[in-house]
């Protein structure tokens, strides 16, 4: 199965959080399945730490891709086609950042694992 984890299920990994349900950090825990994760969550995550938002994060915001690389998982870049596919996207949800995430679920056959049931309005399929 290939994973691209929303923004929050990465922290939550990261922290070992029981916030993630244990179906997801089985799934994510699975050697076999391919985890991925967006430029968006970075660009998320940066401009949330810097308003303050995000205080507990800056180690993560300080090395994202070692972050992402020293739990196996791969980075995902944000194409033009995805950004122009964010862009289309109908109006449930005005997030940026989640709107590209959704994109690109949708445009690379990705299994979303996020709490985010808004999502399912767009058609993706979501692991929680």
């Amino acid at each position: 199965m290939r994973l691209l984890l929303d923004t929050h299920a990465f922290i939550w990994w990261l922290a070992g959080s029981d916030r993630l349900p244990r179906n997801a950090r089985r799934a994510i825990a699975d050697e076999s399945n391919v985890k991925l994760v967006s430029a968006a969550s970075a660009w998320e995550l940066t401009t949330k730490h810097r308003l303050g938002k995000l205080p507990g994060v800056r180690a993560i915001v300080d090395d994202m891709a070692g972050a992402i690389a020293g739990e196996g998982f791969q980075e995902l870049p944000i194409s033009v086609e995805d950004a122009s596919r964010a862009g289309s996207l109908p109006d449930p949800h005005r997030d940026p950042f989640d709107r590209v995430i959704v994109a690109q679920a949708l445009a690379h056959g990705l299994v979303l694992v996020s709490i985010e049931t808004l999502f399912d309005r767009f058609g993706v399929r979501r692991l929680w």
